[in-house]
């Protein structure tokens, strides 16, 4: 096995699935995690059925179905809430899985934390890296509060704004897409049973999924206002001055929020690693290295398959030189196709009337080539 122990830079999803995944393979494993509290924020997430799938393998999915609310259906909705038609979703995790599950995150995390915890993973909060330095059997790193560690290698699993991406040499840095979103955590409507999303408003689109037995995500999509409204505490005023103009549930979950409703806004991002994402034996994963507009709802589990393929790969029998090759060469291509996909729907959003746009086409094309292994 060309590793037996393993740095993971991030305590997220990403970073969690990871730990899971490398821990039950006999890696010992150290997760840092620069927040000094670790676990989910609370509003919502889609999981579809690959995320599900590496849900089940790393060993947290009946905890999180438990909670979450699984559907094989979206229906699209015009701006007054009528029907325009109901899809059915590709099942991308295999037939023995839902296409989809709406669930609060935090579930989702605090299951994945109690698992590492589990596996007994050494955890570290309230740290980051500071320095590294490679040798060709390790590497040698210095954290932020001067006590240093030896591994076989190290991953950067610490999301968009990845220090550890540019820390190993990767210039590559978000840009905004041109759009941002607006989310809280509601009451579910009693008539929710699937994602129903709703076009043709002021706005780009709203939707909403059911992520609980009591509660729903809903969202905005808009152009971006400005900057200083980014943070979990935007105006509610704001949202509801935003949202007029969009009826049925939609408007309904809108009209009922709370005056002390927490409303999560921010602009939207992307960023894509477009060559290797490793220097040596220090790599970068998920969203550090790729992430996408959530218009397809992939970006989960772009990144919970990015980790077991990575760990699956690692504790074999090649060099790691040699599996890390082999990773790129499985990953970048499908992470690739679900950015640009999603990056040209967010274009037709912003830009609604473009000749040949046929957002319903290029959607069920990536579900259906995501059905394919990762």
């Amino acid at each position: 096995m060309p590793v037996q122990k393993v740095l993971v830079v991030g305590g997220g999803i990403t970073g969690s699935v990871l730990c899971l995944a490398l821990a039950q393979r006999g890696v010992e494993v150290e997760l840092v995690e620069i927040s000094p509290q670790w676990y989910g924020v609370g509003h919502g997430i889609t999981v579809q059925g690959n995320a599900l799938k590496a849900l089940r393998s790393v060993g947290v999915l009946d905890r999180v179905l438990a909670r979450a609310v699984p559907f094989d259906i979206m229906r699209l909705r015009r701006a007054d809430g009528s029907l325009i038609t109901e899809l059915a979703t590709p099942h991308t995790g295999g037939p023995d899985l839902p296409s989809t599950a709406g669930a609060l995150r935090s579930d989702l995390q605090n299951a994945l934390c109690d698992a590492v915890r589990a596996h007994g993973v050494t955890v570290r909060l309230g740290l980051g890296v500071e320095r590294l330095d490679q040798a060709a059997g390790h590497v040698d790193v210095t954290f932020g509060d001067g006590t240093a560690g030896r591994y076989d290698l190290l991953v950067g699993a610490d999301g968009i704004n990845s220090a550890t991406r540019a820390l190993i040499g990767l210039p590559q840095r978000p840009r905004p897409v041109g759009m941002s979103i607006f989310r809280v955590v509601a009451d579910r409507p009693a008539e929710m049973d699937c994602a129903e999303v709703y076009y043709g408003g002021p706005r780009f689109k709203a939707g909403y999924s059911p992520i609980s037995p009591e509660q729903c995500y809903a969202y905005l999509l808009d152009e971006n206002l400005d900057a200083s409204l980014i943070g979990p505490r935007a105006p509610l005023a704001l949202l509801r001055e935003r949202g007029a103009g969009y009826g049925g549930t939609w408007g309904g979950i809108l009209a009922a929020l709370p005056e002390d409703t927490a409303v999560d806004y921010r602009w939207i991002e992307a960023v894509l690693v477009d060559e290797p994402w490793y220097r040596g034996r220090a790599a970068v994963v998920g969203d550090a290295a790729h992430a996408c507009p959530p218009l397809i709802a992939q970006g989960a589990a772009m990144c919970m398959e990015d980790a077991v393929l990575l760990a699956e790969l690692v504790t074999g029998e090649e060099p790691l030189e040699r599996a890390l090759e082999r990773f790129m060469a499985r990953r970048l291509p499908r992470v690739r196709m679900v950015l640009e996909n999603s990056l040209q729907l967010a274009d037709w959003e912003i830009h609604p009337g473009t000749p040949g746009a046929d957002p319903a086409r290029i959607m069920s094309e990536t579900l259906h080539s995501l059905t394919a292994a990762a």
